[in-house]
């Protein structure tokens, strides 16, 4: 396991000298007492999130752990440059599948892989969003296994949460800790609102001709991530809205005010595909608003990100990720891919049920650390129902090897102690490619615990880039 603050050589690693000098400067106990402090202002601001299914508290504190991850600055370079060229290479996928598909064409992509696929939308074909931009906000979850190499474990190209975590992680850190921010250089990540605001403007529409009206669209207080989107269009100063909020007359978008409606341009929308328009999608739908995608397709309105985006982060689509970028942007990879074994292959799938109890297996469209198995961990019963399900299921599954992910330093029950972490940046796209100098850090607070999500009971740290 690589140690992020302490490796094995020994000594404390370069980005992490201020840290550790400020851990044994400071205390456990003191640093215990913070970190309830911590907590209470999180609580009294209300960052919150909701578990379904699960019964007790339904809005619940994600666990913040007050020990910042560090990135150097040549570190930082390096996974900028990366982000950015996957972001620009799944948004060429995007266009491409849906228009002349060259990758399928090329032999590149598998054709029943993307039009087989669930989460392609055969009404987006020939259609070009503004910009030809389909994923405007790309989260990409990357972990580090050693000093030198990060990988990317899968792409986020719908509706990626947790960028205010980010936010409201650091602006707890500096409130307790500012003489510790006054001794290092940490790059600012608070113009994340005003570049996602930017970006959303980019990408108006070409019915629009002066300043687009933008909105958030969430699907109400009860979505998991309810806090997210109220408080992103609040930094933003855009109003947030229900789907009840919007109507469509005459192909454009209207939004209900105490003054009138007023004509809705862009719509940052925290809904998924299927709920968008039951004229189009689900019939059965209460979140939809009918009409929108019609006005979306006529250039009266902008969705962000497009219908139909999510074929770009699907598991299986992850595979060729690498292919893609060398297909449409003749560059080498800055950032690998972990190895990953497709289930629908067969001998792929024969080699994964020989090694189950070695591997990580997900479901292709799973998320949040639900459908997933991690084969050193899993009891015998879970192993065999796996195993049932994989056999009955193959297309549904891909399987990945059990990686040593990176630990950072954590103040846990007893002792500060080194867990388990990945991180997730959000790169914006819209006329330019934008990505703050920052990210969600999500920590694996068990012992010896691979699993981050916070819906798994994983908690999030501040994340800390360098200048240099």
């Amino acid at each position: 396991m690589f140690d992020e603050m302490r490796p094995q050589s020994g000594g404390v690693r370069a980005p992490y000298d201020n840290i550790a000098a400020w851990l044994e400067a400071t205390g456990e106990e003191t640093l215990r007492r913070r970190q309830a402090e911590a907590e209470a202002l999180f609580r009294r601001i209300g960052i919150t999130f909701a578990v379904y299914g699960q019964g007790g508290d339904p809005e619940r504190l994600i666990p913040f752990d007050l020990i910042p991850r560090v990135f150097g600055a040549s570190e930082w370079r390096k996974l900028s440059r990366g982000v950015r060229q996957r972001a620009r290479a799944l948004n060429a996928f995007l266009y491409d599948v849906y228009h002349r598909a060259e990758i399928i064409k090329a032999g590149i992509v598998p054709e029943a892989l993307v039009y087989q696929n669930e989460a392609f939308l055969p009404d987006m074909v020939g259609f070009d969003p503004p910009g030809k931009v389909y994923s405007h906000i790309v989260g990409v979850d990357v972990v580090r296994t050693d000093a030198v190499d990060f990988q990317v474990l899968e792409d986020n190209c719908r509706t990626p949460s947790g960028v205010s975590y980010m936010l409201e992680n650091r602006e707890i850190m500096m409130r307790m800790f500012p003489q510790l921010f006054a001794s290092c250089a940490v790059e600012p990540i608070d113009e994340y609102p005003s570049q996602l605001m930017h970006t959303l403007q980019e990408v108006a529409p070409p019915a629009c001709k002066g300043e687009p009206n933008i909105v958030i669209l969430t699907p109400g207080p009860l979505n998991s991530a309810y806090y997210e989107h109220s408080f992103l269009a609040d930094l933003m100063g855009v109003e947030l809205v229900e789907p009840s909020d919007l109507f469509v007359d005459e192909g454009k978008v209207w939004m209900r005010t105490t003054r009138g409606p007023q004509r809705v341009d862009v719509i940052y929308r925290r809904i998924d595909d299927a709920y968008i328009d039951p004229l189009v999608f689900r019939p059965d739908s209460l979140l939809g608003v009918p009409g929108l995608f019609g006005a979306y397709r006529a250039g009266a309105v902008t969705l962000c990100s497009a219908p139909g985006a999510g074929i770009a982060d699907d598991k299986a689509i992850y595979v060729f990720t690498p292919e893609m970028i060398r297909f449409y942007l003749g560059e080498e990879p800055v950032l690998k891919n972990v190895q990953t074994w497709r289930c629908s292959l067969a001998d792929e799938r024969d080699h994964v049920l020989a090694n189950l109890k070695d591997l990580v297996v997900k479901r292709v469209h799973g998320s949040g650390g639900y459908g997933m198995l991690i084969g050193p961990k899993a009891t015998k019963k879970q192993l065999a129902d796996f195993r049932a399900q994989i056999l009955a299921e193959p297309d549904d599954f891909i399987a990945q090897p059990t990686l040593d992910l990176s630990a950072a330093p954590t103040l846990c029950s007893d002792a500060i102690e080194s867990r388990h972490v990945d991180f997730r940046p959000f790169c914006l796209v819209g006329k330019e490619v934008r990505l703050t100098p920052g990210g969600l850090t999500r920590v694996a607070l068990t012992k010896g615990s691979l699993v981050v999500n916070s819906s798994q009971g994983g908690g999030v740290k501040d994340t800390w880039v360098l200048s240099d």
